[in-house]
């Protein structure tokens, strides 16, 4: 077939210092199957040689510009500025991390999958993190889901089919209606962005890995989520401000009270770890409504606690006495107290 008789599908690329990686990611794009692609990598500030050799390629090929942002920008604010790059012809999107790649065949299949079903607006993949297949998806051989059931599902505690940014493929007039594509306030943005467009489309998923995402390193935005447990903090936000939208009147409360009780178990955990995972969550509460439940909290660290003495007596006990946990620092200021008063 003719590529230009092909849907046309716009690559989507930004970047950091992403020097490292770069290259594989660009070759990805270029050892598609399906030909009729256009590629923009946006540079945002990089210090290292990202936009050298994002220029190389585009040289190389027609297929591939680049764009500079003017100023540095936050992740998620970046990535809504690459997806602003959207070809205006193009018929479907695909966001592309700088660390991640993807395989051969990603684009042909998921776009023979959006065009035998038009209701799809979000299609999906399996993902490759290092040696680990993610997400799980639909039950095999199914492949098609009404997005308000795919949305449902995950509400009252299915599975996660949803993936990330990386194994996305999304219907271009739905990046097009939203100037803001992702919610910037949101580090699991891409997780609620489907909440917000499976109201009115299908959800799609193809079972192959499409797509490899880097394992981070230490000092990464992923790797800090992971450490101050946000995913959890997300998912009370959808289930208060998607819950309403999906369940019914007899399904949210009883489920919001079920993700609660989950939640209380990771304050707990925040309130044993650290200062910067409990003043995160406890600002979390806060922009959430939600008034601090002393009784509740008080029994999960209790549970918390007693379980780390059992598993782990001497890491626990050094971060007592180190001050290193919240409760540590709450009994140094009531000892603080009392000498004041002493005195």
């Amino acid at each position: 077939m003719n590529p230009s008789s092909q849907p046309l599908v716009s690559v989507l690329t930004p970047v950091y210092n992403g020097e490292e990686y770069l290259a594989e990611c660009i070759e990805s794009v270029l050892g598609q199957t399906y030909r009729n692609w256009d590629y923009t990598i946006v540079n945002n500030c990089s210090t290292d040689r990202s936009e050298e050799i994002a220029r190389r390629y585009a040289a190389r090929d027609t297929r591939i510009r680049v764009r500079n942002n003017q100023d540095f920008l936050p992740p998620v604010a970046s990535h809504n500025t690459a997806l602003r790059q959207l070809s205006p012809t193009a018929d479907y999107c695909k966001l592309l991390f700088a660390d991640d790649f993807l395989f051969p065949e990603c684009l042909e299949k998921m776009v023979a999958l959006m065009e035998k079903h038009p209701s799809v607006g979000i299609v999906s993949s399996y993902g490759l993190q290092g040696n680990e297949v993610m997400w799980t998806g639909l039950p095999f051989p199914s492949t098609v889901v009404s997005g308000r059931d795919v949305c449902r599902m995950r509400l009252l505690n299915g599975p996660y089919i949803f993936g990330t940014g990386t194994t996305h493929m999304i219907r271009a007039d739905l990046v097009r209606s939203r100037d803001r594509f992702y919610n910037e306030s949101n580090l699991h943005c891409d997780s609620e962005v489907c909440f917000q467009i499976l109201k009115t489309c299908d959800f799609g998923f193809i079972h192959q890995i499409l797509s490899y995402t880097r394992e981070y390193g230490s000092e990464s935005v992923t790797t800090r989520a992971g450490r101050l447990h946000t995913l959890e903090a997300a998912t009370l936000y959808e289930m208060i401000t998607y819950g309403p939208i999906y369940l019914s009147a007899e399904e949210y409360p009883a489920a919001l009270e079920a993700e609660l009780d989950d939640y209380y178990v990771h304050l707990a955990h925040s309130v044993l770890e650290g200062n910067e995972s409990w003043n995160f969550h406890s600002k979390k509460m806060a922009e959430f409504g939600l008034p601090l439940d002393q009784w509740r909290l008080a029994k999960a660290v209790l549970v918390k606690a007693a379980k780390a003495l059992w598993l782990h007596p001497k890491r626990t006990i050094e971060r007592l006495l180190t001050g290193k946990s919240v409760v540590s620092g709450r009994l140094g200021s009531v000892a603080a107290g009392q000498r004041s008063a002493a005195d």
